[in-house]
């Protein structure tokens, strides 16, 4: 792995964000708040110069001052120049071509880190995946960033945390070290699969959950609908390579919890606009931002035919936005075979002898770490 010993450490570190987005703008007052340099590409001037010179940025986050620390700018080339780590928060649909122009001026050393969590329609590829096809880096140098992060509660610094994932260790911890704070903990792990999936599937199962919402279900329907979701996005994840266990943690069900509860996430809002009735056209005209369950439902459906993986749930939101399911009739929880079945667990279907199975994979799995076990949150 090539050397990238950064010139310095935490505070006082150089980066820029790309996207001037809710989340975007959010990330840069984690960064900033945390004493590193920051400054934020706006693909707006009028939306840079508010940044730039009010430390408000009214469209996303009214009422909320920005620290004095923070730039912005609508020049790419003035936001990444000397950056040692570049977050991208974009929209997924739109991240290739930010990317190619991007690339010419990116430092050859810098850290890309993704905070976005979609996939890309037209490859299916996840947007790490993308950063790495486009710009041509080393996977060392690129990160994730996933978990419970409603941009609006943390912007008003409500404390919460977040996991940073790379496959290098020392890529997770220099994000980590600067994407903290008195408010933001981030922790690290190696499994970029599980921790950026969990990021995209959870919006879907957050659509469902604003459906039935909208639909006038209740506590119950939710709760069910959460637990089977969370089965799901495990056993579409571990399919594509990911460990179980971050499917447990802040980028999995964390993330998952906060987003289909609160009124705040975009893809519940979706949901729940769809459930009331609202065609997806004017629920996509009603949202100011881009909402990544939509877009994902799609690709990820794909994805999972790919390899086998039954999801439901995820079945069920694509009708409903194809007008083929009326939203009062979604119930994706209850769709089983015509036997009783068990509960489905992490490692698959509940049948005689899983236990065992699980107990075995688990010591092999230890066998392999070196008896270290995993690191993640």
């Amino acid at each position: 792995m090539k050397s990238r010993t950064p010139s310095r450490k935490g505070p006082g570190k150089r980066v820029a964000v790309l996207g001037a987005g809710s989340w975007g703008t959010t990330f840069a007052k984690i960064l900033a708040d945390g004493g590193a340099d920051v400054v934020v590409w706006a693909r707006r001037p009028e939306l840079a110069r508010e940044i730039q010179e009010g430390k408000r940025n009214s469209d996303y986050l009214p009422g909320v001052n920005l620290p004095t620390n923070l730039r912005a700018t609508s020049r790419l080339d003035l936001a990444v120049a000397g950056a040692e780590q570049v977050y991208v928060s974009v929209p997924s649909q739109s991240l290739r071509e930010n990317l190619k122009i991007l690339a010419p001026h990116l430092h050859a050393d810098a850290i890309v880190v993704s905070l976005m969590k979609g996939v890309e329609k037209s490859s299916g590829l996840r947007m790490s995946e993308v950063i790495g096809e486009v710009l041509r880096i080393d996977p060392s140098q690129v990160a994730v960033v996933s978990g419970p992060n409603l941009a609006l509660e943390i912007a008003k610094e409500q404390p919460t945390a977040a996991v940073v994932a790379s496959d290098s260790l020392e890529t997770a911890q220099a994000v980590a070290s600067v994407a903290r704070n008195r408010y933001f903990r981030s922790f690290v792990n190696t499994d970029v699969i599980g921790t950026e999936f969990g990021g995209v599937l959870k919006n879907l199962i957050a659509v469902a959950i604003g459906i039935v919402d909208g639909v006038g279900y209740g506590e119950n329907t939710k709760a069910s609908i959460i637990t089977r979701g969370l089965v799901e996005m495990t056993d579409f994840a571990v399919a594509y390579g990911a460990h179980p266990d971050t499917l447990s943690g802040l980028a999995g069900l964390g993330d998952l919890i906060a987003t289909s509860q609160s009124p705040l996430s975009r893809n519940n809002t979706a949901g729940r606009l769809l459930g009331q009735g609202y065609r997806l056209a004017d629920v996509v005209n009603q949202m100011q931002q881009t909402t990544e369950g939509l877009a994902s439902v799609g690709p990820v459906l794909e994805l999972a035919k790919a390899k086998g993986v039954e999801m439901p749930i995820v079945e069920q939101v694509r009708q409903v936005l194809a007008g083929t399911m009326d939203p009062k009739d979604i119930a994706p929880h209850l769709t089983t075979d015509d036997e009783p079945q068990g509960e489905r667990t992490l490692d698959g279907q509940a049948q005689g002898g899983s236990a065992l199975r699980r107990a075995f994979k688990r010591a092999l799995d230890q066998l392999r770490d070196g008896g270290r076990g995993t690191r993640g949150a």
